[in-house]
C-alpha cells in the first residue's frame, strides 16, 4: 500500500480516492457537527434519572437480554396530540393536523414478572411545533416583516423527535419513559413521556392515552407546557362487540339490502385486503337526514360532539383482517376537506365491524371517543352495502345507514360515498330509467346526416373523454374534464376490449357520463355558485357513432343548504356534446351545450352553458409554435424600425436644425416613458423569484435569447429617443428659438391632462361593459368568450397603451397654438412610428379571424392595449386621421384643421439681438 500527501492509493483495486483540502474541512465539519449532536442527545439521554420521574409508575427493573419483537409491541399510529393542556378532553385543535406516532425499537423481559424494558421513539408532526418547543408560540400573534423573502417556502407541518427509554406494566397497562429530543436546533429537550397502554383491550377500552412534559422548571430556556396523547391500541385486540352484536341480530334493520347488493369480489380481485380495499382510508361519505326521525330525536351528532348536521363522514383505518374484520375511525365535519392523517376526538367514533358475507354488508359497532358529558358508550351501528345496480339518480358505489340503540339520540341517517366516484367496483351494472325522455328530447340531434367522410370515436374510445372549459351566457368561466360512466351496462374502460352484448351496428350506443367542472368566480348555473367549489353533473343518454353527436339527460347535483337535511338533484337538464372526426381537421376537439328545461320563472332556470375541449390536437400545437415564432419575429422588427424612425427623426433634425424647436415636448416625454417603463419592468422581473413564462416550451433557452434582444433593442430606442427630447429641450433654450413655443407646450400640458382624463374614465367604462360582455377565445369549432373582471392596474396599462396608439395628438394640438408651417417631423418618422402602433391592431383583427386555439399572446398583449374587433377598427382609424392632421398642418400651417374663423395668425418672429458691434456704431 502506498500512501501518498493528498491521496490513497489501492494498488490491488487500483482505485484512487482524491481528497482537495476544501472537501476535507467539509467532511471535518459535518463530522463535528454530527458527532457533537449525538453526543449532546445521548448525553442528555442518560443524563435523565428515570428513577426520579417514574418509579412511582413503573418501577424500575434489571432487564434481561431476552428481546422481543418490536413491530407490534406497544404501536400507537393511528394518534393525535393537543398542545399546553394537561387534561386532553376539549382542546384538541379541530382545524390543524396534529399527529402522533409512537414505535417501539427494542424491548427486554425484565426479572419482574410483567414489566418490559422499552427503547421507543415518539414523533410530533403539525404546525407551530418548533416554536412551542422554543418558547415562542406567542409569536404568531406578533406583525413579523420579512426583508427577503426565501428562495424554498418553508414547510408548514414540522415535525419534533424524541429517544425515549423506561419500562411496561404489562398488568397495569402503564408505561412510563424519559429521554430527550431535539427540534431544530442543535440544542437538547428533556423530557418524561407517561402512557395507558393496555396489554389487551376491546372497543370501548382501547383508548390509549398519555403526557409528555418537560422535566425543566418553568421558565427555563427548555421548559413547555405538557402535550397530550390520544390514540387507539394496536396490541391484543379482542373483536368482542361486532360478534355479540351480529349474534343477538342488532342489524336485523338493516335485512332485505341482501338482494340488490353485491358479494364481496375475491380478495385476489381486490389486493388481498378484502373490504378495506373498498372502504378505506381517506374515502368520505355524504349524510341525509330522515326528516321524521330529526324531528323526534337529536340529529345534530350530540354523542360526538357538537356538529349540527355534520354533512359528511371520512374513513380512517386502523386494523384490517384477511377474515374481514375492520377497525375504523369515523371523523364527522361539516367540510368536504378531509383532516389526513388526524381525526378530532369530539366529532370522532372509533368502530369495530365485520363482512357478513351471506347479508352482503358490513356491520359496525362504534363508540365516542369523548363526549361533552365525558362519558363513552357504544350505542351508535352502521351498515354499509354495495348496490348491485347503479342508475342516473343513484350513482353511489357504497351506501349504508346509521343508528343509535338509543332512540332518543340519533335518529336514522342515510349516507353514501360521492356519486361518480372514481374506484368503481367490479360487477356493478347500470340501469337506464330516461329511455322515454331521452327519445322525446334528443330524436332531433341524435338524428341528423351520419357523415359520408367522417370518422368518429367508438364506444371505447379513449378520445370520449376531455378537459373542457366551461362558458355561460355571462362570460363566467369554470374548468373541469367529462368521461363516459358506463358504456350500456358496463364500466367505461377504453384501454380493455369489453364485448357487450347490445347490437350497436345502427350506430346507436346507450351511454351514461360523469361531468364535473371547478369555478374560479362566482358563476351563474341555476343560482350562484362561489369561486372554487366543483359542479358535478350525472348524465345519460344515446350516443349516435355515425355523427359523433350525444344527446342526455342530466342531473345536477346541488350543494348543500345550511340546516338541509337531504341533498337535492335538478334533473332537467338537457346535454349536448358533439365530436369532431377522428381524420378531420379539427381532430380530438368537442363542443358542447347544457340547457334546463325549466321555465324562467323557476329559481333553478339558467340560460345555456357552452363547454369545448380544453386540449390541443397536433394540428394546433404546430400551428400554435409557428404563431409564437412569428409574433416573437414580430416584436423584434417593430422594435428595430423604432429604432429606425427615430434615427431619422435625428438626421432630419440635423439636416433642418430651424425645425427643430417646433417638436412638441409633450410628446417627446410621452414616447420616452413609453420606452422607460418596460425597461423598469423587466429590470424589476430580473429579481423575482418565481418567473412565469407567456408561452409554453420544452427549453426556454432561445426565448432567452430573444427576450434579451428585445431588452437590448428597447433600451437603444430609449436611448435616442431620450437623446431627441434633449436636443429639443437645447434647442428650445437657444438665442434663435421662438421665445412662445414653450407657452404653447404649457397650453398643450393643459389640453391633454384633462382630455387624458376625460378620455380614461370613458375608455374604463366602455372597456368593463366589453369585459362584462366576455372577451373572443376560440376553442375547437366555436369561439368563446373569456371573462375578464379587469382590475384597476390592468385598465391602466391598457389605457396607457391607448395613449401611446394616439402620440401624435400632443404634436397636432401643439402645431394648433403656435400655428406654425415648419415641417417639425420627418414623415417616415411619425408615419412609421404611427405604423409600428397601429401594426398589433391589424395583426389582431387577422389573429381573431384565423386562430383556433387560444394561448398567451406575446406580440398584441391585451394587457398592455386595448384589442378588440371595435378598439382595433377605432384605433387604426384614429391613427390614420392623426397622420393626415400632421401631414396637413405641416404643409398648409398648424390651424389649417380648424375652421376658418378659428385661423387667426400669429407669427413667430425673430427678436433682434443688440450686439456689441451695433452698440459701438
Amino acid at each position: 500500500m502506498e500512501i501518498r500527501f493528498g491521496s490513497v492509493d489501492f494498488s490491488k483495486s487500483q482505485i484512487r480516492v482524491s481528497f482537495s483540502s476544501l472537501n476535507v474541512l467539509r467532511f471535518a465539519l459535518i463530522f463535528t457537527v454530527f458527532i457533537s449532536k449525538s453526543t449532546s442527545i445521548s448525553q442528555a439521554f442518560s443524563e435523565v434519572p428515570y428513577s426520579q420521574y417514574c418509579n412511582g409508575v413503573v418501577p424500575e427493573s434489571e432487564s434481561t437480554e431476552t428481546q422481543l419483537s418490536a413491530d407490534a409491541f406497544l404501536r400507537l399510529d393511528k394518534a393525535v396530540y393537543s398542545l399546553g393542556f394537561e387534561k386532553p378532553r376539549f382542546n384538541f385543535n379541530p382545524v390543524f393536523s396534529q399527529i402522533a406516532s409512537f414505535s417501539t425499537r427494542k424491548a427486554y423481559g425484565t426479572k419482574s414478572k410483567g414489566i418490559f424494558k422499552v427503547d421507543a421513539l415518539l414523533n410530533l408532526v403539525g404546525p407551530n411545533i418548533v416554536d412551542y418547543f422554543s418558547g415562542d408560540i406567542t409569536r404568531r400573534r406578533l406583525r413579523l416583516v420579512k426583508v427577503r423573502p426565501p428562495r424554498i417556502e418553508p414547510r408548514k407541518n414540522v415535525g419534533a423527535e424524541f429517544r425515549l427509554f423506561g419500562f411496561w406494566d404489562s398488568d397495569s397497562g402503564k408505561l412510563c419513559m424519559v429521554g430527550s429530543g431535539s427540534v431544530s436546533s442543535l440544542r437538547s429537550i428533556n423530557v418524561v413521556f407517561k402512557l395507558n397502554y393496555p396489554n389487551s383491550s376491546v372497543l370501548d377500552t382501547s383508548l390509549v392515552n398519555g403526557t409528555l412534559q418537560s422535566i425543566m422548571p418553568s421558565g427555563s430556556a427548555t421548559y413547555f407546557k405538557p402535550i397530550s396523547i390520544l390514540g387507539v391500541s394496536r396490541m391484543g385486540y379482542n373483536f368482542s362487540f361486532i360478534d355479540e352484536e351480529i349474534k343477538n341480530g342488532g342489524f336485523s334493520l338493516y335485512d332485505g339490502m341482501e338482494n340488490v347488493s353485491l358479494s364481496l369480489p375475491d380478495s385476489e380481485t381486490v389486493y388481498g385486503h378484502g373490504i378495506c380495499s373498498i372502504i378505506t382510508w381517506g374515502l368520505q361519505f355524504e349524510l341525509d337526514y330522515n326528516r321524521y326521525d330529526c324531528d323526534n330525536a337529536s340529529c345534530s351528532l350530540q354523542t360526538v360532539g357538537d356538529e349540527i348536521l355534520p354533512r359528511f363522514m371520512s374513513i380512517k383505518v386502523v386494523d384490517c383482517l384477511k377474515d374481514g374484520k375492520v377497525r375504523y375511525i369515523l371523523q364527522f365535519s361539516n367540510s368536504s376537506y378531509g383532516k389526513g392523517f388526524s381525526y378530532y376526538p369530539l366529532t370522532s367514533l372509533v368502530g369495530e365491524g365485520a363482512w357478513d358475507q351471506k347479508k352482503k354488508r358490513l356491520a359496525l359497532v362504534a363508540c365516542q371517543l369523548f363526549d361533552k358529558m365525558s362519558k363513552r358508550g357504544c350505542s351508535i351501528r352502521l351498515a354499509f352495502s354495495l348496490p348491485s345496480t347503479l342508475s342516473l339518480k343513484h350513482r353511489s358505489s357504497i351506501v349504508g345507514k346509521m343508528w343509535s340503540t338509543e332512540s332518543k339520540n340519533l335518529g336514522h341517517v342515510s349516507f353514501q360515498s360521492p356519486a361518480n366516484l372514481n374506484s368503481r367496483i367490479k360487477n356493478t351494472l347500470y340501469e337506464y330509467l330516461e329511455h322515454e325522455k331521452v327519445g322525446n328530447l334528443c330524436t332531433k340531434s341524435l338524428g341528423g346526416k351520419p357523415s359520408s367522410k367522417g370518422t368518429y370515436p367508438d364506444e371505447q374510445s379513449p378520445n370520449l373523454r376531455f378537459d373542457m372549459m366551461v362558458r355561460n351566457k355571462k362570460g363566467q368561466m369554470a374548468y373541469g374534464y367529462a368521461s363516459p360512466f358506463y358504456v350500456y351496462d358496463k364500466i367505461y374502460s377504453p384501454f380493455a376490449k369489453i364485448e357487450f352484448r347490445h347490437n350497436s351496428s345502427n350506430g346507436y350506443v346507450n351511454i351514461s357520463y360523469v361531468m364535473s367542472f371547478t369555478t374560479r368566480g362566482e358563476f351563474e348555473f341555476g343560482g350562484k355558485v362561489p369561486a372554487h367549489k366543483m359542479v358535478e353533473i350525472s348524465a345519460e343518454g344515446t350516443y349516435n357513432t355515425k355523427n359523433g353527436v350525444v344527446c342526455m339527460i342530466g342531473c345536477k347535483h346541488m350543494p348543500y343548504e345550511k340546516f338541509q337535511k337531504k341533498r337535492s338533484l335538478d334533473c332537467e337538464l338537457l346535454i349536448d356534446i358533439n365530436y369532431s372526426p377522428l381524420n378531420g381537421k379539427d381532430a380530438g376537439m368537442v363542443v358542447g351545450s347544457i340547457k334546463t328545461s325549466r321555465k324562467k320563472s323557476d329559481p333553478l332556470y339558467f340560460e345555456p352553458v357552452e363547454f369545448g375541449s380544453s386540449s390541443i390536437t397536433t394540428v394546433q400545437a404546430r400551428e400554435t409554435i409557428w404563431r409564437m415564432d412569428l409574433e416573437i419575429t414580430m416584436v423584434l422588427i417593430s422594435n428595430t424600425l423604432t429604432c429606425i424612425f427615430i434615427c431619422s427623426q435625428l438626421f432630419h433634425a440635423k439636416k433642418n436644425p430651424e425645425s427643430l424647436p417646433f417638436v412638441s415636448v409633450i410628446m417627446l416625454v410621452v414616447l420616452t416613458l413609453s420606452h422607460m417603463i418596460p425597461l423598469l419592468l423587466n429590470f424589476e422581473a430580473i429579481f423575482l423569484i418565481n418567473r412565469k413564462q407567456n408561452v409554453f416550451l420544452g427549453t426556454d433557452q432561445w426565448l432567452e435569447v430573444n427576450e434579451v434582444l428585445v431588452r437590448v433593442i428597447t433600451m437603444v430606442a430609449f436611448v435616442l429617443q431620450f437623446g431627441l427630447l434633449q436636443l429639443t429641450w437645447s434647442s428650445r433654450n437657444g438665442p434663435e428659438s421662438p421665445q412662445n413655443l414653450w407657452i404653447s407646450d404649457k397650453k398643450v400640458l393643459y389640453v391633454s391632462i384633462p382630455l387624458y382624463i376625460a378620455g380614461g374614465l370613458t375608455a374604463w367604462f366602455a372597456h368593463s361593459l366589453t369585459n362584462s360582455q366576455t372577451k373572443p377565445i376560440h376553442i375547437g369549432r366555436q369561439r368563446f368568450h373569456a371573462h375578464n373582471s379587469g382590475t384597476l392596474w390592468g385598465e391602466l396599462k391598457s389605457y396607457i397603451g391607448l395613449i401611446l396608439d394616439g402620440f401624435l395628438i400632443p404634436q397636432i394640438v401643439f402645431n394648433v397654438f403656435c400655428d406654425a408651417r415648419v415641417p417639425a417631423l420627418a414623415p417616415s418618422f411619425y408615419v412609421g412610428s404611427t405604423i409600428v402602433r397601429l401594426l398589433p391592431h391589424i395583426y389582431d383583427l387577422y389573429r381573431t379571424h384565423s386562430s383556433s386555439w387560444s394561448y398567451d399572446k406575446i406580440y398584441a398583449n391585451p394587457g398592455m392595449d386595448y384589442y378588440s374587433t371595435t378598439w382595433d377598427v377605432a384605433v387604426c382609424c384614429g391613427g390614420t386621421i392623426c397622420v393626415l392632421v400632421i401631414y396637413v398642418q405641416q404643409r398648409f400651417g398648424g390651424r389649417s384643421v380648424l375652421p376658418k374663423r378659428f385661423r387667426e395668425r400669429v407669427l413667430y418672429q425673430k427678436v433682434p439681438v443688440t450686439t456689441q458691434e451695433q452698440q459701438v456704431f
